[in-house]
């Protein structure tokens, strides 16, 4: 038998392996439900959530992204909470 016989049967035989092996927690049922982005859409909007893109500069993105962190919350509500606080000061 030849060398490269040998390892095309020690692949065949990790394949079948691999295969055999199943699907680890992480993937399939174990993941829970993931919701779908229309269902995900449905849900913000019966939130009263609307998309807002805005482009800002990168030192302020890194900003918020470390006071996200230090909260332990979304980036999402960190700007939320920053615009209304931003807001009642202004009025």
């Amino acid at each position: 038998m030849r060398k490269t016989d040998l390892y095309k049967n020690e692949g065949l035989k990790i394949s079948a392996q691999m295969k055999q092996a199943g699907t680890p927690d992480r993937f399939g049922n174990a993941s829970g439900a993931a919701v779908s982005r229309r269902e995900q859409r449905r849900l913000d909007q019966e939130k009263g959530l609307v998309a807002f893109a805005v482009k800002l500069d990168g030192e302020l993105v890194k900003q918020i992204h470390a006071l996200a962190q230090a909260r332990q919350e979304g980036i999402n509500e960190t700007v939320a909470d920053l615009l209304t606080r931003g807001l009642a000061d202004k009025n």
